[in-house]
């Protein structure tokens, strides 16, 4: 390392330019005329390049670097010359996770004590992250790294994902990442994903059928950013966050890697984890008194899963692992690019094998669109309807999810899955590092207890960078983690992250010098589960010094420590914004009752032809309520085809279209159910209003309603719909005029023949029953509209 002094005051972000006083000249030529040269912005010497690699609902019992059944070479290669830990702790869900790794702050210090998609207006839950709490990839930035951001941005409050922002909270304008490609939001469609480059929406570059696949299109966007980067810039070192929205629900993956897998998960979950047990201790990645935590009675066994429906399951966690394995090759050649360009030695790099534990939000039964369960629509999917898809499972026709059973087995030795945070299967992530110029084990081992919260003042100890006190004139609150750096050559290093509160929807606990409390409160895959009282809560304790994977629950043993550690978790909980805990679910999708913005007022709302990529916060809600559709078109001498407004894709949502000259609207429910309604006649030539009304039934969530077509007031058609998705469309299909991106909602035409053929003039929406008497006077049109948003 260089004992060169830094000359940059790197405390106060940007670095104030500091005038060099001076002889100065009053002629250019004169020989006294003398100025330093100027000296591009750099960090300290030997400030290493940095990668993380964050990947998505992947247990801590999935990968084969930490026993699991999912072969993950590039994974195994890294532990084999790094470290691996087996105490790194996460928070137990996506977008948490993410905003407390980017900025070293506890996720509800920066606003995400859950999603973005249920923000209230709670301080620890809204979403917002302050701006005393600036994000590593901006102090990097402004102390001289190159930044990118590649994959998957869930921090993006849900009322700035719209094509006019504001961009704050984008990675590529307030977050510190100069260039991102990738996705906002939870999840996305492999095969078909809605894209960004900044703040621009992008088509993919290429089809399904012509072998696009996300993840391959991320690492090769990455490849070639860090080999231009090392041509243009070889002095400068760089930060680089690689999140692939992969294994995240859908699973989608090339049919040869699910045939590797086949045959292979036969013997059902239960068993998969007693193997992968077996493994982990062969590998030595968990101690050998560790026990194997039994299942819960929630969890039905493989030998009671209907023996029909066993060949559908086997297939979903085949698919699962194909898919995890195509994930870890695509992050094998961002290394083999770091190798070909002869800085692997010098490039920290951090592999967290997974953003929380593995996912159970797929049912007991898992699911072929996913968003079946999200809308309490799982019944839909019965074992029948399951056999018959099995073979689509994973491709660009499924929206595929697996078994709560396989999220269990994934997460072995620990208890519980995804969004549980009260136990280490919903917190407790495989974690490899590697940087082998300063790191001089391979194949290490390190258990002292981290966080993710730990990983920014990792690497800004590790770049020889202070943390800023002051950026862009706010002065900045400090990092809430511990510098992991003081475990790479000491094995047995005393931990210095002793005291670290989780809390995920009420699911709770507290980790203090090596015992941890902890209570669960919700069951992530019981959608209508009713709540208890917080203080009903039943609290465990576990001695993780003995007890690596709590098994042994001292809670009646030892009630005087149990409840000093029930004390402490309160005190951090009031410390880090956890209060007032809220365990809502259907209130928190609700803006109004949640009390977050929403970017659209009222009950109506105005479109024009060319918008789109509006996510469903972004448009009027329509669900569970009657609703209408009224546009202005102007037909030319042939007949019109395309869409006039689409809403949500393949496997949930609706469409107002034309088709061979008549109008059409079809409304899908989650891929499995599409009620279509077409016009007895075709739409005239020249301009005129079309219109679509949806009278819904009520009584309730979901039902269904009748559906009437007009063409300037007079009735043209007529149908049914019989049911409706009541909760949401899609996580990733958008709201598009004059076209549809993404995936087609109706089979009656494809995405890249979508576009309107006639003249669209503009699209109005009306959630409700409307006094517009089935035309809407020209005249009134805008002022109506404006009126009400």
């Amino acid at each position: 390392m260089s004992n060169q002094p830094d000359k940059h005051l790197r405390g106060q972000l940007p670095i104030p330019d500091i005038p060099r006083p001076g002889l100065m000249t009053y002629d250019a030529k004169d020989p006294d005329t003398k100025y330093p040269p100027i000296e591009p912005l750099r960090p300290p010497q030997d400030a290493p390049n940095v990668l993380i690699v964050l990947l998505d609902d992947v247990g801590f019992g999935a990968s084969s670097a930490f026993g699991g059944p999912c072969n993950t070479p590039t994974a195994e290669r890294l532990a084999n010359d790094g470290l691996r830990y087996n105490r790194f702790h996460t928070t137990a869900l996506c977008a948490p996770t993410r905003q407390a790794l980017l900025t070293g702050r506890n996720h509800h210090s920066v606003g995400m004590g859950a999603i973005t998609e249920t923000a209230t207006s709670a301080p620890g839950n809204n979403s917002l992250r302050p701006n005393t709490k600036a994000p590593l990839a901006l102090t990097l930035k402004l102390n001289g790294f190159s930044t990118a951001q590649f994959g998957k941005c869930h921090e993006v409050p849900v009322w700035q994902t719209s094509p006019m922002g504001p961009f704050d909270a984008w990675p590529s304008a307030g977050g510190g990442f100069e260039y991102f490609y990738g996705f906002i939001g939870g999840e996305n469609n492999q095969w078909d994903p809605a894209l960004y480059e900044g703040t621009t929406p992008i088509e993919p570059p290429a089809t399904p059928e012509e072998g696009y696949h996300l993840t391959e299109d991320l690492a090769d966007h990455a490849v070639n950013w860090i080999r231009q980067q090392k041509a243009l810039l070889p002095d400068k070192p760089f930060f680089v966050y690689f999140a692939p929205g992969a294994t995240h629900a859908p699973h989608h993956v090339p049919q040869e890697w699910i045939e590797k897998y086949k045959g292979k998960f036969a013997h059902g979950w239960d068993r998969q984890r007693q193997i992968t047990f077996a493994r982990q201790k062969e590998l030595g990645v968990i101690p050998a008194d560790a026990e194997l935590t039994p299942r819960h009675d929630v969890i039905t066994a493989w030998d009671d899963m209907p023996a029909e429906l066993k060949p559908v399951l086997e297939r979903e966690m085949e698919v699962y692992a194909g898919f995890l394995e195509h994930t870890d090759h695509q992050v094998g050649r961002l290394i083999d690019t770091l190798e070909e360009l002869e800085i692997l030695d010098n490039t920290l790099i951090f592999y967290i094998v997974g953003d929380n534990g593995a996912s159970a939000e797929g049912t007991m039964n898992g699911s072929f669109s996913e968003m079946a369960n999200f809308n309490g629509m799982a019944a839909l999917e019965t074992p029948e309807f399951m056999l018959s898809k099995m073979d689509e499972f994973g491709s660009p026709t499924s929206y595929n999810h697996y078994s709560v059973g396989w999220a269990w087995a994934m997460c072995t030795p620990f208890q519980w899955t995804k969004q549980v945070a009260s136990h280490w299967g919903g917190t407790r992530n495989g974690t490899i590092i590697h940087w082998p110029a300063r790191i001089q084990e391979k194949g290490g081992l390190r258990s002292q207890f981290c966080h993710v919260i730990d990983v920014a003042p990792t690497i800004l100890e590790a770049a020889g960078l202070p943390e800023p006190t002051q950026v862009n004139g706010v002065m900045q609150s400090p990092m809430e983690g511990s510098s992991m750096l003081y475990t790479f050559n000491e094995t047995d290093a005393p931990e210095q992250h002793d005291l670290q509160y989780f809390e995920m929807f009420g699911n709770r606990g507290v980790y203090h010098r090596g015992w941890s409390a902890v209570t669960k409160h919700r069951t992530p895959w019981m959608m209508t589960e009713k709540m208890p009282p917080f203080d009903d809560d039943v609290w465990e304790l576990y001695d993780g010094s003995k007890d690596y994977s709590q098994a042994r629950n001292l809670a009646k043993e030892m009630p005087e420590k149990l409840a000093y550690l029930q004390r402490l978790w309160l005190i951090e909980a009031v410390k880090y914004n956890v209060l007032p805990m809220d365990d809502r679910t259907g209130e928190r999708a609700n803006a109004e009752l949640a009390g977050r913005p929403t970017l659209i007022h009222g009950n109506s709302q105005l479109f024009f032809p060319g918008m789109g990529r509006l996510s469903e916060n972004s448009v009027v809600n329509i669900k569970n309520k009657s609703f209408s559709i009224t546009a202005e078109v102007e037909i030319n001498d042939k007949p019109a085809n395309g869409v006039i407004i689409a809403q949500g894709g393949r496997f949930g949502g609706w469409s107002v279209y034309a088709k061979d000259g008549k109008l059409k609207f079809v409304y899908n429910v989650l891929g499995i159910h599409e009620f279509t309604t077409e016009a007895t006649e075709p739409i005239p030539q020249g301009k005129h209003q079309v219109r679509m009304e949806f009278a819904y039934d009520g009584g309730g969530l979901a039902k269904g309603g009748d559906v009437t077509l007009y063409y300037d007031g007079k009735e043209v058609g007529k149908g049914r719909v019989q049911m409706t998705q009541p909760m949401v469309f899609s996580a990733d299909e958008t709201t598009d005029i004059g076209y549809e991106s993404g995936t087609p909602v109706s089979a009656d035409y494809t995405t890249h023949n979508s576009k309107f053929t006639g003249k669209l003039h503009w699209v109005q929406l009306d959630a409700g029953k409307d006094d517009h008497d089935h035309f809407i006077d020209p005249e009134e049109r805008l002022r109506v509209a404006m009126a009400r948003q």
